[in-house]
């Protein structure tokens, strides 16, 4: 696990387990934290790193229900977690299903963890909206959908910090799993553009921190690959840089889900 500042007031916290990101935002001496890292190892240790830099959370957010992202609650088990309405719907309408899916994940690479993962302080939270940290500041809350069929991106604008969750990754095609769709991600990717505008940092839910420019060129270029997606080219060429067997087995699943 690293540790990076990205701002004077927002530290990314990347697991050593598929470059996911966590993201610490602090504004008037309150933070928050969103997602999660991954290993047992790094959850306990977590803790530790954001108090020594001075981001202890109050509380926690996942961009959505996928098990990887809700890993923050194993950390601090006394905090509340938010999440998106539609995360929250999700949660409800799949009991259980985020503790299977991490069993499952922990099985294939001998984790073993010290207690399972409770969702029992979860919050729902209205999305599109705006959520108060500090005093005076506000998180914009932004809906997206396609790679689920739930969830959300945040903003810092006072920080030009953006956190989108399973998107615009450098090292990830868009991924339509199930619940998700074509249709609902290239909404999905319109609706972040003019955010990803207004933004200095884009985090993704996987890979490095983008600036403006490498968040709207990863956005055009997924972009592009939907659209030969629709096409149906089972053989079309994958974005730079994700151009690997793991990204060409994602691709044949969006085949299927997407003539599905």
């Amino acid at each position: 696990m690293r540790a990076v500042s990205v701002h004077e007031d927002a530290i990314v916290v990347t697991s050593l387990f598929w470059q996911l990101n966590a993201v610490a935002l602090r504004a008037g001496g309150e933070a928050m934290l969103i997602d999660s890292p991954y290993f047992p190892e790094e959850l306990e240790l977590l803790p530790t790193v954001l108090e020594q830099a001075g981001f202890e959370p109050v509380a926690l957010m996942a961009t959505h229900a996928d098990f990887d992202h809700l890993l923050g609650r194993i950390a601090f088990p006394e905090l509340s977690l938010g999440v998106a309405e539609s995360s929250m719907l999700r949660i409800r309408a799949e009991p259980g299903a985020a503790q299977r899916e991490l069993r499952d994940y922990d099985d294939r690479a001998y984790v073993v963890r010290p207690r399972p993962l409770s969702l029992g302080q979860t919050q729902s939270l209205p999305v599109p909206g705006r959520l108060g940290l500090g005093e005076q500041e506000e998180l914009e809350l932004h809906a997206t959908g396609g790679h689920t069929s739930d969830g959300m991106a945040v903003f810092a604008p006072w920080l030009g910090v953006l956190v989108v969750g399973d998107y615009l990754s450098p090292v990830e095609i868009p991924m339509i799993s199930p619940g998700g769709s074509v249709a609902e991600y290239r909404g999905t990717l319109a609706a972040l553009a003019p955010v990803v505008e207004r933004a200095k940092s884009v985090v993704p839910g996987h890979g490095a921190v983008l600036d403006r420019d490498e968040a709207l060129g990863v956005l055009e270029e997924d972009v592009a690959y939907l659209d030969a997606l629709v096409a149906g080219e089972e053989r079309g060429a994958l974005p730079p840089g994700r151009d690997s067997g793991e990204q060409r087995r994602i691709h044949a699943e969006n085949l299927r889900a997407a003539a599905g």
